[in-house]
């Protein structure tokens, strides 16, 4: 039970780090925006109280100190700065690292979080800044505002903690809750026990103990809150402020135990006047009469001091939205629906083989159900783009700094959903492309005000759909790319002759090959030639097409082409000899026919005339080495491989075809051409073709050729 929890604890932190994140971002924008910093210390707050709850001790005191500044900007006594936001940021980064390390990864440079600390306590109002005295006085600093806060801050609450019943099973540790309340300020604590069944009832995973807790501290009512904050829709709690500290001097009274004891609830008025009227101590006769427990009369005597009365009941907490599942799960839910769609092609083809009318309108259901669960499934596994948006802020940031540049990310289409399995596999890909932006796109300050642009750069990432494809947009406003430089380099790396009669994008298209690169040193951010190559293979694994336009002077735009799921596609069967092949539906543009008579009027080259304009095509049997005649009339189905239209020779176009993609085995992986298979209603095997890997094949072989 408590590895569930502490799997839990990790994948939440690892979301609250993220919001973490993206809200010290904003907050750098809008630095006295009080709903950010509020955000900003919750998430830390509920990092540190899950943390010390399961056990990640390290990760709790560390960030208590974070969190301890953030509660001197909420309150006021301090500001946001670019300073304290770069510490927080490292803040964040340090308990990464520290939740890595827990779950066995590299161990953590501890001494970076010392220092990182040391920094937070140095822009503590009264931190000392001379040698030696710094880090001690920014330490009591850093703990002083709850325990020598002046005298007319210091207020008494009384709370009332009633968990419960089964916030044990649920892996809360109300001692800790209450150890936590103890840092806050001088305490006096009352266990109730009046709920203890007799043991033969007693469960013994749940909690029947409440707590009675008078606490003095300077922090206001939202800090005693926030304590309960992971617990507050498993307990009641009530807090009252009962002493403000005003009259103090003047020697006021506190109330009377009897009325202390009517405030609580503790004690009906009735039942107190008649116990009145007996003369002895109040408390005694209270708890011989069996009216009260000793201990709440212990407890209300610990109010003696104590004056006001403001009492808030928490209200009943609405039921859960949304549950959390883990990624496995749907992993697997998505594979039997795959399998599902299987069987019920085979089964639609068999009703249809047998012509029988009641069979094929049960087919037909099947058919009707399958696509319903099959959408449904899939859009499980869909999420906002915007999660993977937000990481880029950062990048851009702190590789901005280090460049000594100034650019700002703009993002649009953050809530475009894309399946969770492409959002991974999306991120390396975008990191390359946003670093090549700000390294090689953007220019410095001083020459951005020389050409007349702002001294601040722009580079916008957006997203949006396009049928069953989703398009992403990279956009720089910086110098381009320099189409004449990337031809030269191209030359005298021997990739084309110097004679060749390049489009732009097929120019374009050298930045991606493996060691090219355009920067003239090798640094920390670029120059090796690997960066963009990765791309390109990222984005081919996932079946996407990436193009790329510039000018010269204005800027660059890099839109890549994505589909929505890698699971099932829709696709096109196509027919050579006895083996069929599937192609992706989204890249295909047309099917059109090719005779014999078409072949000879090409006189050997593969060409075909497509309205006007020769296509070069690739004929699939030769390809495969596949035996047997070609037929009297082909089809030649067209396809868009990186802004080229390209055409496969294949026998026959079977139709459209819902592809459920299965792995290749580990003997297969490397089948240049060949990006997966799938298995056909009669559980026969075709292969899903890879059209980009199949025309760069019939390039080099061109090539080689010559």
């Amino acid at each position: 039970m408590i590895e569930q929890h502490i799997a839990a604890y990790r994948e939440e932190a690892g979301d609250l780090l993220a919001e973490l994140e993206t809200s010290l971002l904003d907050l750098e924008e809008t630095p006295d925006d009080t709903d950010l910093i509020a955000r900003v210390f919750r998430a830390m707050h509920t990092i540190k109280g899950s943390g010390a709850m399961f056990g990640f001790d390290e990760i709790a005191t560390f960030t208590h100190e974070v969190e301890t500044v953030f509660d001197l900007v909420r309150n006021g006594k301090m500001v946001v700065t670019r300073e304290l936001l770069d510490l927080t940021l490292q803040s964040r980064d340090h308990i990464s690292a520290l939740l890595d390390a827990s779950a066995g990864a590299a161990e953590v440079d501890r001494e970076r979080g010392e220092v990182i600390i040391a920094g937070l306590r140095g822009l503590v109002p009264g931190a000392r800044t001379e040698t030696g005295g710094q880090e001690k006085q920014g330490a009591a600093a850093m703990h002083v505002p709850e325990t020598e806060a002046a005298e007319t801050d210091l207020k008494t609450w009384r709370i009332r903690f009633h968990p419960h019943r089964e916030l044990l099973v649920c892996g809360s540790n109300p001692l800790a809750l209450i150890n936590e309340l103890r840092g806050l300020g001088a305490c006096l604590v009352t266990a109730q026990f009046d709920e203890l069944p007799l043991l033969d009832t007693l469960v013994g995973e749940h909690c029947y103990l409440y707590w009675d807790i008078i606490l003095s501290t300077s922090r206001g009512e939202e800090a005693i809150r926030d304590v309960f904050i992971f617990v507050e829709d498993d307990c009641r709690v009530s807090i009252e402020l009962i002493d403000d500290n005003q009259g103090a001097e003047e020697g006021a009274g506190y109330k009377r135990l009897g009325d202390i004891l009517v405030e609580r609830g503790d004690v009906s008025l009735d039942a107190l006047q008649n116990v009145l009227q007996q003369q002895k101590p109040l408390g005694e006769l209270l708890v011989a009469e069996g009216v009260i427990s000793k201990d709440k009369v212990l407890s209300a005597l610990g109010e003696q001091q104590h004056v006001k009365n403001i009492r808030q009941e928490r209200t009943a907490p609405e039921p859960a939205a949304s549950i959390r599942v883990p990624a496995e799960r749907l992993d697997q839910l998505v594979n039997l629906v795959g399998e599902m769609v299987t069987v019920q092609a085979r089964l639609t083809q068999m009703a249809n083989s047998r012509r029988d009318s009641i069979f094929i309108s049960i087919a037909e259901e099947v058919e009707r159900l399958t696509n319903e669960l099959r959408d449904t499934a899939l859009n499980i596994r869909m999420l906002p783009i915007g999660s993977t948006f937000s990481k880029f802020k950062r990048l851009v940031r702190d590789l901005s700094q280090e460049l000594g540049k100034e650019i700002e990310l703009v993002t649009f289409g953050a809530d475009t959903e894309l399946d969770k399995t492409v959002i991974e596999k999306l991120n390396d890909p975008l990191v390359h492309i946003i670093r090549n932006s700000i390294d090689h796109g953007i220019e410095k300050p001083a020459r951005r005000l020389e050409a007349g642009k702002p001294a601040a750069g722009t580079i916008r990432l957006g997203a949006e759909h396009a049928g069953d494809s989703v398009l992403i947009t990279i956009y720089d406003d910086g110098a381009g790319i320099n189409r004449d430089a990337i031809r030269n380099k191209a030359i005298s790396l021997g990739m084309i002759p110097a004679s060749a009669d390049l489009t732009d994008q097929e120019i374009y298209s050298y930045i991606f090959a493996p060691g090219f690169s355009m920067a003239a040193t090798v640094t920390s951010v670029s120059g090796r030639g690997v960066g963009m190559d990765v791309v390109k293979r990222g984005i081919e694994g996932l079946r996407g097409t990436i193009v790329v336009d510039s000018e010269l002077g204005k800027g660059t735009t890099i839109t890549l082409k994505i589909p929505l799921t890698l699971a099932i596609i829709e696709s096109l069967l196509v027919r050579i000899g006895p083996s069929h092949f599937v192609l992706p539906l989204a890249a295909v543009e047309e099917c059109v026919e090719l005779s014999r008579s078409d072949i000879q009027e090409a006189h050997g080259r593969n060409l075909a005339k497509v309205r006007g304009s020769l296509t070069p095509y690739i004929c699939l049997r030769e390809q495969f080495g596949i035996p047997g005649e070609r037929p009297e009339i082909e089809q030649i189905v067209i396809v868009l491989v990186h802004g080229s239209r390209v055409g496969f020779v294949v026998d026959f176009v079977v139709g459209e075809h819902q592809t459920v993609i299965k792995p290749l085995g580990l003997l297969y992986q490397d089948v240049k051409g060949i990006s997966g298979a799938t298995i056909l209603g009669d559980g026969s095997v075709a292969l899903i073709l890879s059209p980009g890997d199949l025309a760069r094949m019939a390039e080099v072989a061109e090539q080689e050729e010559r």
